[in-house]
């Protein structure tokens, strides 16, 4: 065993130690406030490094293995499997449903030329993923052992243990297939095939991470696109709900209370409770109206190292189901401790869910003390009625009524009550805080926040120094500084069950385009470049089939390009645009930065031009083509013709020297903000010139006092 290794051998005896900086961004790299088993990623998921997995016979030879053998759970966990039963095991298929289907790889020649055979259905995935092989294992069955469901700790390790494998293998999937891919533009394919460049895996590049890829960082970047493009539409959300599990609903301690483990023993069961109950509140506010009449939604599922998942929840009403003033505020939001005496149940539930603290000298370990004082800023002042501030954020109506409340041995008042909706709370029986958010200077905070990304935490291992270790300590050459990801067993089992992180009302489709012959193109190493240009599918895209769409159907001349998804959807198998029959979709252009050139111009055309049937309409303003889309631009008045940058290089020119304006001009160029810098680099020379003259004739009138000249 591992242990009688460490016992025998001269090992350094070290332990991890979880640091909060306050370099970092506090909402994602905060300190866990639960004890649990949790796993550390170095990096994250797509850049760690691989696992080393060093197995010993018992003849003394040693052996590397992966995460996915066969026997590595058998080994890792010897009291969860006693017999040394096998774990995940690859390329399992799934149970045949009465049909003699067989996989496509495993058929014959003969057989596939046989056209009884369904193939549609023999070519479908029908293999056995570790993700369905680990939800099959946590589920609880009357005629098998509970030896891992009752495990507590040990099974809080095997669930984030499992889902750094599930994580693993779909790296490993996309690794696999992209060492095979790549992506190339058709006008430089053709160039190509042009200089006699015949092979695949000379051109191109490889395809890096999706951005569908769960939890990446450009699948929060697009989260919050997708965010920005439907409040562009439906105007500025109204509410913004904070759901928080209840470990102590009755549907999960009727389930562990006849076992006796504690909630956090069971994070499966948590998961699955508060899915459904998130399920059930998501109902009621969207298809039962119960706050108004909702057009748009958008949440995220979050853990935050609190060792229980909660949700946030963005929603935008109707026009006329809003609550624009205080008084409408007050009617759905509350932040006052209700009168015990004529509604007990509820001030039960403001007093075991919605009272924040107390904080300050009674309990500085609280996690949102920092430098001994509460970062929510509570408790608040008493306010007699609800008011808007300056910046847009509401001031709760908090009396001074005496209504108090115990809590900690504390007794406290209004100023400690999180706002609250009585019917959610009375429901659901759990923390909800309800806040009110109409306004355009909370826009951008609110939807980075609920796209803010997965938990990390900022580690470094260490001496032990408890004085129980007799091995020297080097302090200097063992203390490393480590940047982790931060799974906790609670979201281990979320993403295990496959349930959603995020989703939105209604849906965005995320528009592509690209300039004349520059659309993408993707072939493996092994094809030829003649072949794949053979294909007639490659000058092909959905930008290009929107200029076929717009020849064929006379209602798609009023709608510009990010407005036709709301009356066509793109069939991406046969690659055309069809008028839509039911749903409503937004679109949303890609955004590509303004160093991108004539792409970034293109983009800003394909804001007002309606019904184009091929690029030159496009670059036609008031009947006149112009040669690129950024003059088209500058015709149409998007881009301006940079006073405010050649003012502030002549500004400089007066005290700075030649070379601070070079650098002036250089920063301008890499903020990408000027439209026309060949104009700016013209009047940058003009004074450049002027200012060595002007120094020379200094040079000549002091004879010989030389300024420098740079």
């Amino acid at each position: 065993m591992a242990r009688d290794r460490l016992c025998e051998e001269g090992v350094s005896d070290l332990k991890l130690r979880l640091i909060s900086e306050r370099r970092n961004d506090g909402r994602i790299y905060n300190q866990p406030t639960v004890s649990e088993v949790a796993a550390l990623i170095v990096g994250d998921v797509d850049t760690a490094e691989k696992r080393d997995i060093i197995v010993q016979k018992q003849c003394g030879e040693l052996q590397r293995i992966d995460e996915y053998h066969t026997s590595y759970l058998g080994y890792q966990y010897p009291l969860l499997f006693p017999y040394g039963e096998d774990g995940y095991r690859p390329n399992v298929r799934h149970r045949d449903k009465g049909t003699n289907i067989r996989h496509f790889t495993d058929i014959t020649q003969s057989e596939q030329n046989n056209k009884d055979i369904p193939w549609e259905e023999a070519t479908k995935r029908n293999r056995l993923t570790i993700r369905e092989w680990l939800a099959f294992r946590i589920q609880s069955r009357s005629n098998e052992a509970q030896t891992l469901l009752r495990s507590r700790r040990l099974y809080q390790q095997f669930l984030v243990d499992g889902f750094t494998m599930m994580e693993s293998e779909r790296l490993r999937w996309l690794r696999k297939n992209q060492s095979k891919l790549r992506v190339g533009k058709y006008h430089n394919l053709n160039e190509y095939n042009s200089n006699g460049e015949t092979h695949g895996s000379n051109t191109g590049k490889r395809v890096v991470l999706p951005s569908s890829y769960v939890g990446s960082r450009r699948y929060m970047d697009q989260l919050y696109f997708d965010g920005m493009v439907i409040c562009s539409y439906v105007r500025f959300p109204d509410l913004f709900i904070t759901f928080t599990c209840n470990p102590n609903w009755p549907e999960i301690q009727r389930l562990l209370g006849s076992v006796h483990l504690k909630a956090s023993d069971r994070p499966d069961i948590i998961s699955r409770v508060f899915k459904m109950k998130f399920d059930e509140l998501l109902s009621d506010l969207t298809k039962k109206s119960l706050l108004g009449k909702v057009l748009a939604y958008m949440y995220t599922i979050e853990f935050q190292k609190r060792g229980l998942p909660h949700a946030h929840i963005l929603i935008f009403l109707h026009p006329s189901k809003k609550y624009p003033t205080p008084s409408d505020i007050d009617r759905i939001i509350s932040a006052e401790i209700p009168d015990q005496d004529t509604n007990e149940e509820l001030y039960n539930l403001v007093k075991t869910h919605m009272i924040h603290g107390p904080c300050g000298f009674a309990n500085r370990s609280s996690p949102c003390m920092k430098d001994g004082k509460c970062s929510k800023y509570f408790p608040k002042q008493f306010q007699p009625e609800t008011i808007v501030d300056q910046d847009g954020f509401p001031v709760y109506r908090r009396r001074d009524n005496g209504h108090t409340i115990l809590k900690n041995v504390i007794q406290v008042d209004n100023r400690n009550v999180v706002p609250y909706n009585a019917k959610l709370l009375t429901k659901y029986q759990a923390h909800i805080n309800m806040e009110w958010c109409n306004q355009s200077t909370l826009i951008k905070y609110l939807f980075k926040y609920i796209n803010k990304g997965y938990d990390r935490i900022t580690a470094a291992i260490v001496p032990n120094d408890d004085g129980t270790s007799n091995q020297p300590q080097n302090i200097d050459e063992i203390k490393q500084y480590i940047d982790c990801r931060y799974v906790s067993p609670s979201e281990a089992s979320w993403r295990i069950f496959s349930f959603p992180i995020h989703d939105r009302k209604p849906a965005v489709e995320r528009l592509y385009f690209h300039c004349e012959g520059q659309n993408s193109v993707y072939y493996t190493d092994f094809d030829r470049i003649n072949t794949v240009l053979e294909k007639p599918s490659v000058t092909e895209s959905m930008f290009t089939s929107w200029f076929e769409a717009n020849c064929k159907y006379p209602e798609a001349q009023n709608l510009t390009y990010n407005k036709f998804v709301s009356k066509f959807v793109y069939v991406k198998k046969k690659r055309e645009w069809k008028p839509r029959q039911k749903g409503y979709t937004i679109g949303r252009l890609i955004w590509v930065p303004p160093t991108t050139d004539e792409l970034y111009y293109l983009r800003l055309m394909l804001t007002h031009v309606k019904g184009p049937r091929s690029y030159n309409d496009i670059r036609t303003v008031n009947n006149v083509k112009y040669d690129t889309f950024r003059d088209a631009c500058f015709a149409m008045g998007f881009i301006g013709d940079d006073r405010e940058f050649i003012a502030a290089i002549k500004e400089a020119n007066h005290w700075g020297s030649g070379q601070y304006l070079r650098l002036l001009f250089v920063h301008m160029l890499l903020l990408g903000s000027i439209n026309r810098p060949r104009h700016v680099w013209s009047k940058t020379c003009h004074l450049l010139a002027d200012g060595i003259l002007y120094a020379q004739q200094r040079i000549a009138n002091n004879r010989g006092i030389i300024f420098p000249i740079l």
